[in-house]
């Protein structure tokens, strides 16, 4: 049975197991035999009953030896029997399953596996797979290495690992090697139909190292090439504008308000190699909180602009917007520079003025929200876009707005840093220049996680900052109250304890997504102005809101942050002449949770926490978004097979060097493969 054929079409699979199979996101064949376990459980072994230990789970061989009987207890029914082996015996227990009664039988041996625990005085192993062992021979066939699947909660592990079984039967003649032999050979790799089999249901650990090294390895070589091929298309299909230098640079340069480190310099000068070729540009500035990106960037907008184009510059919320809109104006005005700001909370009136405007090129620099990026914006002469943040947009939105000029060169910013591994996959069509140094007299941020014992001692520390003159970020998890979350600190509840109890002599406002923009920006500018003492606010301040005057930032239920949006939230002290603290507060008992508050006392690097991060939660809570583009991986892990990774790209590079378009009679399948997959990926969108 071919692989592209519906779910439907495998024995057992009526409408409502498709449904469930379809939440799951496995629509065809081939997805099915793709679903790969998430873990393994040994069930070759096999544990005496008199060795069994408590709420453990054991393998166990039994015979059936007393009739299953069905009680009920609190209107739930409940079928129990008996079991023994040689050397003791244990009740085996099934809830609310009243057609158990009639699958086991007395003097019938079966293979049980579950957790077994003590119910008052029973010891009972509860609602275990089991399979019947009618031939003592074929014990090996049933006790063996188990794969364990993500699966849904109406779904059980038996009924899916049944269906898989069943596909592999049908689809192992159907199943390409689209690999060239070559590289198979060249690094060891076993057969895909090999791989696929092993990978579900290994005889020994043996052939399960081999099925995954060739599994993850092709994962990672279609990823790979697949980018490699985009960026080389970028290359040839986005001839841009080459720009000159301005006679006026250097006088620009000397205007900035701080001289250039360093790395900004480097970076810088990639930039301008970019900007004065005839290719367009298509580059990732990458650089920790306060490394100096947006200096850059105004720099790239500068040379635009003077070379007789306009210029646009996205951010994801209007509060980032805003800042750089003044921030440009003041660098750009005494240059001649018109700059203009679009966000979605503009009246109408005053909207049709600026595009009007912009419409006739008096407006140079364009700075907005997502605003920017919808049908009336017209920008007649782009030459630049620039989107800051970029992986809080949707790919889409990026494209969009490099749609409204003719092959801009595109800027893309973020200052969460992205670990080496997971940028090569995130923007492996782009060329990556880095910020990895930070302006002269900025000190390190005090950093320290403790339990909410401390809260006393930390509002008396917070109370003589304020009175030094000083600010305060306080960071909650929820908006509001929430019934099934309600330890958890909220910042409507928090502000009104804050501004009724603790501190009554200062000034405390919050600030929350939910809130109109009109409202949330007239709060930023009374703290920005130091009118505001306090600001508790949910994450929504994460990104690029600049106040050089605070210096606490107090993260309360700091457990429920990722690393690097912990980082992200520090990095808005510090920013000034100050000493800067940064506190977190949980009360957690978890272990890795624990680890990850320790890294952030011990290092203020955000590449060293990424790695941490990336490692402890995986790549796909990195962001906490899935907006980033980032293909699901389905064995592939970017930390634990950055090794495998290095090797991948060797081997692309060399094989594109040999056959740059996969035009070789033996490339046919893998070009056909790279085709599909970009036809369906969301990175194919990426540009």
């Amino acid at each position: 049975m071919s692989l592209d054929k519906s779910i439907g079409n495998l024995k057992g699979v009526g409408p409502q197991v498709a449904a469930k199979l379809n939440k799951l996101g496995l629509y065809t064949l081939k997805d099915i035999i793709e679903h790969y376990p998430r873990e393994y459980e040994d069930r070759r072994k096999i544990t005496p009953i008199k060795d069994i230990e408590l709420d453990c789970h054991h393998n166990i061989l039994g015979v059936v030896v007393s009739a299953p009987q069905v009680s009920k207890k609190s209107g739930k029914i409940i079928v129990t029997f008996r079991i023994k082996d040689e050397t003791g015996s244990i009740y085996v227990t099934f809830y609310g399953q009243a057609y158990m009664k009639n699958n086991f039988a007395v003097g019938e041996q079966y293979l049980f596996y579950g957790k077994v625990k003590r119910k008052y005085t029973k010891i009972e192993m509860d609602s275990p797979e089991y399979q019947k062992l009618s031939d003592p021979s074929s014990l090996g066939e049933v006790a063996k290495i188990t794969p364990i699947y993500p699966v849904t909660h109406k779904l059980s592990q038996k009924v899916i690992r049944g269906l898989i079984a069943a596909a592999l039967k049908e689809c192992t003649p159907y199943i390409k090697d689209y690999l060239p032999c070559a590289v198979r050979k060249d690094y060891q790799l076993a057969d895909k139909s090999y791989a696929i089999e092993n990978i579900h249901f290994p005889k020994s650990n043996e052939f399960f190292f081999e099925a995954r090294k060739r599994l993850v390895f092709e994962e990672l070589f279609m990823l790979q090439l697949a980018l490699c091929t985009l960026k080389s298309d970028f290359s040839r299909r986005h001839v841009g504008n080459a720009h000159k230098l301005p006679i006026d640079f250097a006088v620009f340069l000397e205007s900035l308000p701080f001289k250039l480190t360093d790395a900004q310099k480097r970076v810088l000068s990639e930039i301008t190699d970019d900007m004065q070729s005839p290719m367009a540009m298509n580059r990732l500035i990458q650089g920790d909180v306060g490394s100096g990106k947006t200096v850059i960037a105004a720099i790239a907008l500068f040379v635009a602009v003077k070379g007789g184009y306009q210029a646009a510059m996205m951010a994801p919320t209007e509060v980032l917007a805003i800042q750089h809109y003044d921030f440009l104006q003041k660098l750009m005005q005494p240059f001649g520079i018109e700059v203009g700001l679009v966000t979605g909370s503009m009246r109408a009136k005053q909207k049709s003025e600026l595009l009007e405007a912009v419409k006739a090129q008096k407006i140079h620099i364009l700075v907005g929200t997502h605003a920017l990026i919808e049908q009336p914006v017209a920008l007649p002469n782009l030459g630049l876009v620039i989107t800051d943040e970029q992986h809080r947009f949707g790919v889409r939105q990026r494209i969009k707005l490099s749609e409204k000029g003719t092959s801009p060169d595109v800027m893309v910013m973020t200052a969460t840093p992205i670990p080496r591994t997971l940028a090569l996959i995130l923007y492996g069509d782009m060329d990556i220049s880095i910020i990895d140094e930070l302006p002269p007299g900025r000190q390190p941020i005090k950093t320290n996680a403790v339990d909410s014992s401390y809260h006393a001692r930390i509002y008396k520390f917070i109370e003589k900052e304020l009175k030094s003159g000083r600010q305060c970020y306080i960071i909650c998890p929820m908006v509001e109250e929430n019934e099934t979350n309600n330890d958890l600190q909220n910042v409507v509840d928090y502000s009104y304890l804050l501004r009724t109890e603790i501190f009554p002599d200062f000034v405390v406002e919050y600030l929350h997504g939910k809130m109109k923009p009109k409202e949330k920006n007239e709060i930023m500018e009374r703290f920005n102005s130091g009118e505001v003492h306090i600001l508790v606010s949910t994450t929504v301040i994460e990104v690029g809101v600049n106040v050089p005057n605070a210096t606490i930032m107090l993260i309360e239920n700091a457990e429920r942050f990722g690393l690097a949006q912990l980082h992200q939230l520090r990095g808005r002290v510090g920013r000034g002449q100050h000493q800067s603290y940064c506190i977190l507060v949980s009360d957690s008992k978890n272990k890795i949770t624990q680890k990850r508050l320790k890294i952030m006392e011990e290092t203020t690097d955000g590449f060293v926490i990424a790695e941490t991060d990336l490692k402890l939660r995986g790549p796909g809570e990195f962001f906490g978004t899935r907006q980033h583009g980032l293909p699901e991986m389905k064995i592939a892990n970017l930390y634990t097979d950055a090794k495998v990774l290095k090797e991948v790209q060797k081997c692309v590079k060399h094989l594109l060097g040999e056959d740059p378009k996969l035009h070789k009679l033996e490339h046919k399948e893998l070009l056909n493969e790279m085709h599909d997959r970009l036809a369906k990926e969301s990175l194919h969108h990426a540009l």
